[in-house]
């Protein structure tokens, strides 16, 4: 997941492959509760593992419930079986309503039949969401709940330290106009309660978002307990309901995350389809609909049991004017596809968009406008004006996310725009929430011109902190990172394993000089992790001993070892960009990079600078004999005939003797944000 201030996506020009999806974020916190209030046992498979669901399972934790991970995303979970293990504690659950909701709901009722005292909080965002509803219903119930801050808002605190009566007598009445997790909280926490008489749920007004509460029947009925309902009015739990483990269950892949990657198909998916896998077209969860709608728009989608396969078809996509109500979270998608419509689009029945992570409908309104859209809006609808397929109109926007994951993931379509602008994702972090890798994902199934993909070249002598630089502005970046020296130390060592001498005497022979270039042209490398592997091996400190500095700066001068990995070296300007360092990252390997920087410093200050880091390691070294020997080292570099070491006519000079670390690194990206359309 990428912990970065900003992530910049170039513009994108096709999308195919595969994609697994993680799981479902309804489910996974529906489930990991049902399974906590259970007796017995329960293996929950393909979990999401996300910023929600960890709330939730600290929360449990923190109750008492036995907890156990079997794997990244299988957890097995041993209920209480309807009793309070813990009385009192506080819960930090977020910006989780799938958390914040049923854990109110189910601790209001537990504390009314055994006493306790529960805290809930989250973030400040959090407190912003409505849950006066729920609680009215809690309190005609008999529940007890205090307001710790303000009324009908988080954070509540539940129960009393003895017990109350419940008041089953009566239906509980719940509003449904304002958001479906009110009525399943009420449906998951009321089984608890129902042991001698039945209790019954009235709606009151319109239901919405009803196929959320599908996914909270057929769970709740996976885990013994059949709610019988008239319409989506009514809905009455049996008297005698007991929660009974399912032994093991599977959780679905998330489709509202799915409806990116539909989308993605629809926009992008010109030569072969993107598939998705983990769910498919008989999800339970109705967001699965939303395949429907990018049908209706001209998507081209060919669906199995559990994976779904999505071509270009109509393009420019199809306007719609669509009641969303069925698919509340998967709607945000369509307003980012209008864009490449033939016409206006309006989604309408959207107000619960008003009390989820962020007002959605004002912030999807204020970011399309930024990339050229004109965006009409009202209290439950949205309508969007396409930008066309022609490029006329779109401009580079940086797109405010307002700790919404899917603002984050919905704004990243628009890097498909005509006119081939970037886009930049604010605080791209935030898909925590639902989809930490989504994108890494989404970089695995698209394609941009290589020339779209940025670079920055941070290229000088040996010892001026070059690595250090690029290591540490690419992770601001969320770049990758080219260390070209690290390629020659690691092409020294390759020769020396083969039995390849590399002492400048023998290196004049022409046809060892051939032999090392085809054994860099094939040079079995990668990079992961901050380590360096060649053929299998680990080779991270063999490569950094001075032997192999001294090695690579000698098979540097030879011109067919750089020709050789002239085509390795530029295979690493992948998505969504690069930080390339070396001596001729500017001048030869990438010509077109948008910011170079020749990075200098003294040759006395730069002998200091490996003496301590060498004595730091435990080596010897004498400060006079390292300054020697780079004064001979850049002799050398700039007196090679293939590419000498010498500045780009374009690259910005960089002093840094007198700077530390990260005064390089903010120059460097403050000569970057310049050169970037986004405004500063």
């Amino acid at each position: 997941m990428y912990r970065t201030a900003f992530l910049d996506i170039p513009p994108l020009t096709r999308a195919a492959g595969s994609v697994r999806l993680p799981g479902s974020k309804s489910i996974s916190n529906r489930v990991l509760l049902l399974a906590a209030l259970c007796d017995g046992v329960t293996v929950i498979e393909d979990l999401l593992d996300s910023d929600d669901t960890r709330v939730m399972l600290e929360a449990l934790a923190t109750l008492g419930c036995g907890l156990e991970r079997l794997g990244p995303t299988t957890v097995r979970v041993r209920g209480l079986a309807g009793r309070l293990h813990v009385r009192e504690a506080r819960l930090f659950l977020g910006n989780a309503g799938t958390a914040m909701r049923p854990l109110t709901a189910a601790l209001t009722v537990l504390t009314a039949l055994q006493g306790g005292r529960f805290e809930l909080s989250g973030v400040p965002r959090m407190h912003e969401r409505p849950i006066g509803d729920l609680v009215d219903a809690l309190r005609q119930l008999g529940g007890t709940i205090e307001d710790l801050g303000q009324p009908g808002y988080p954070p509540l605190a539940v129960g009393a330290p003895a017990p109350t009566p419940l008041r089953l007598d009566a239906p509980i009445q719940v509003r449904g106009d304002v958001s479906s997790q009110f009525l399943t909280a009420l449906l998951l926490a009321l089984p608890l309660a129902a042991q001698t008489r039945a209790v019954t749920i009235e709606v009151v007004g319109e239901l919405i978002s009803k196929p959320y509460i599908e996914i909270t029947l057929r769970l709740l009925a996976r885990f013994g307990v059949e709610v019988q309902r008239e319409g989506w009015s009514r809905f009455t739990i049996p008297a005698g309901a007991r929660y009974t483990t399912p032994g093991c269950i599977h959780v679905e892949g998330d489709a509202s995350s799915a409806s990116y990657f539909v989308a993605l198909g629809a926009i992008a998916a010109t030569d072969a389809p993107v598939t998705i896998e983990g769910v498919g077209l008989d999800s339970i969860q109705g967001d699965i609909r939303f395949v429907e709608a990018a049908q209706a728009m001209g998507a081209h989608v060919e669906g199995e049991a559990n994976r779904l396969h999505v071509r270009r078809g109509a393009w420019p996509l199809r306007a719609l004017d669509l009641d969303c109500n069925h698919i509340p979270d998967a709607a945000m998608t369509l307003a980012v596809m209008a864009l490449y419509a033939d016409g206006p689009t309006t989604l309408r029945h959207i107000g619960s968009w008003r009390v989820k992570e962020t007002d959605r409908i004002a912030a999807m309104a204020a970011e399309l406008r930024q990339l050229g859209a004109t965006v009409d809006e009202g209290p439950d609808w949205l309508r969007v004006h396409p930008l066309g397929t022609d490029g006329r109109g779109w401009r580079a926007a940086a797109i405010h996310t307002y700790d919404d994951h899917r603002m984050a993931m919905c704004a990243s379509l628009a890097a498909f725009n005509p006119a081939r602008v970037p886009v930049r994702i604010l605080d791209p972090q935030c898909v925590g929430k639902t989809f930490p890798d989504y994108f890494e994902t989404l970089w695995s199934v698209v394609e941009a011109a290589p020339a779209d993909i940025p670079v920055i070249c941070i290229d000088g002598p040996t010892a001026s902190g070059k690595g250090t630089l690029a290591a540490a502005v690419a992770q601001r970046l969320g770049y990758h990172v080219l260390d070209s020296g690290a390629l020659y130390r690691v092409v020294g060592l390759a020769a020396e394993r083969a039995g390849l001498p590399t002492d400048e005497a023998a290196l004049a022979a022409p046809a060892l000089a051939q032999r090392l270039g085809a054994l860099a042209e094939r040079l079995p490398v990668r990079f992961a992790d901050g380590r360096i592997w060649l053929a299998g091996d680990d080779v991270t400190d063999a490569v950094r001993s001075e032997a192999a500095g001294m090695a690579a700066s000698r098979v540097s001068a030879v011109p067919a070892v750089r020709a050789g990995l002239l085509a390795l070296q530029r295979g690493f300007r992948r998505l969504p960009g690069l930080v390339a360092d070396g001596r001729d990252m500017g001048t030869v390997v990438f010509p077109d990079a948008p910011l170079k920087v020749f990075l200098t410093a003294s040759a006395a200050t730069r002998a200091r600078r490996r003496y301590e880091q060498l004595i730091s390691r435990g080596e010897t070294a004498s400060i006079d004999g390292l300054l020697a020997d780079l004064e001979a080292r850049d002799a050398r570099d700039r007196s090679r005939a293939a590419a000498p070491l010498k500045p780009a006519e374009d690259a910005l000079a960089l002093d840094n003797s007198e700077q530390t670390i990260e005064q390089s690194v903010d120059t460097v990206l403050t000569w970057w944000q310049r050169s970037r359309p986004f405004g500063g």
